[in-house]
């Protein structure tokens, strides 16, 4: 007597997320690459796609207009297309871990208060150069800038890990609880600042709170890249065991994963990616949300491929963003922080309108 054994057919929506995940990488990969071409070619020195590759030095003679080009090219427009491209990596990367570890799409770095503790350190820093009390720093606020602001999310995060561990284990939703509360405390210090700063200081903090690329230099993406590469060497070693943790904390377990050590690289690593991403361009919302919610209704909710894909979707979201945010209102230049708002806030709304589905309230 021979039993017959049936084999579930995937669904249609199963095999066409099959299909988008085999093409995903390559995908994103030539959007990012033509995203980057568009941005080189655009801006208040435009360079037309004819003269690019003589810019670039890759074709044609040295003339004072390719002088011109490869000035601007090289010293203010490719440093900031790379640090755009690895910010919105990062950001998206971080926001996909901390995605995968509270198993909830709306977790955003910005939630745990790495942000705005980066963000009450650039506060000070930048009303301390700027009073009696540092003026001899003064000649050293854009360097200063950045370092205080890593030095702020790195203070939150070992904070936050000293309340949520208890004898060797990490309680993730006091972890998420705590973070709230030091973000409330955060805010509550920016504003005392913002009430005592004058008007130059008020512009500064402002323009740090709404996000920018204008500031970035070879040296500033030089200090995103290892972090980028570390980053990205441990998503594929975490990837495996968010997959198992949606299962919940015990399945996780009995799939041979160390579900403390899990959640103290993820949470290290989520910290490391929005310090440095603060650092360099202030506080910039939404790109953690939108990014990896995204590429899991597209390609489906497996980590080993939606970290990479995250990395490059927030590059392309980014350095598109930098782009309008430098040309839309040529010569001035718009916070970036505004049209990630624009864009991620609908989005987020979205978000939560196909939750409340799901939800018990």
């Amino acid at each position: 007597m021979s039993v017959a054994v049936g084999i579930e057919a995937p669904s249609p929506r199963q095999s066409a997320r099959r299909r988008s995940a085999s093409f995903a990488i390559p995908v994103l990969i030539a959007m990012l690459a033509v995203t980057a071409i568009i941005a080189l070619t655009v801006g208040a020195a435009g360079i037309p796609l004819s003269r690019l590759p003589a810019a670039l030095g890759l074709a044609g003679e040295s003339t004072a207009m390719t002088a011109r080009d490869q000035l601007v090219l090289w010293s203010i427009r490719i440093p900031r297309i790379a640090a755009a491209a690895m910010v919105g990596g990062l950001l998206a990367a971080a926001g996909a871990i901390m995605q995968g570890l509270f198993r909830n799409p709306l977790a955003d770095p910005a939630l745990v208060g790495v942000s705005s503790g980066g963000a009450l350190a650039a506060a000070s820093a930048i009303v301390f150069t700027d009073s009696r009390f540092g003026e001899a720093l003064r000649f050293l606020q854009t360097e200063l800038l950045p370092l205080a602001a890593f030095a702020g999310s790195l203070a939150t995060t070992a904070i936050l890990y000293g309340i949520s561990s208890r004898s060797g284990r990490t309680s993730i939703a006091i972890f998420l609880l705590a973070g709230v509360a030091i973000t409330a405390i955060a805010n509550a210090g920016i504003g005392l600042l913002v009430f005592i700063a004058d008007d130059r200081q008020l512009r500064d903090i402002t323009f740090w709170m709404l996000g920018s690329m204008s500031g970035a230099t070879w040296t500033k993406a030089a200090l995103l890249a290892p972090v980028l590469v570390i980053g990205l060497a441990a998503c594929a070693f975490v990837a495996r065991g968010l997959d198992l943790l949606v299962l919940g904390e015990a399945d996780a377990f009995h799939g041979g994963v160390d579900v403390e050590r899990l959640k103290r690289i993820s949470i290290v690593m989520v910290s490391a990616m929005t310090g440095v991403a603060v650092s360099i361009c202030g506080v910039i919302g939404f790109v953690g949300i939108v990014v990896p919610h995204l590429l899991r209704l597209v390609i489906g909710p497996t980590h080993r491929l939606l970290l990479p894909a995250s990395v490059l979707l927030g590059a392309i979201l980014m350095v598109g963003a930098d782009t309008l945010a430098r040309t839309i209102v040529a010569p001035a230049e718009m916070p970036i922080g505004i049209l990630t708002a624009a864009v991620g806030a609908p989005v987020f709304l979205f978000i939560l309108l196909r939750q409340r589905g799901l939800a018990s309230l």
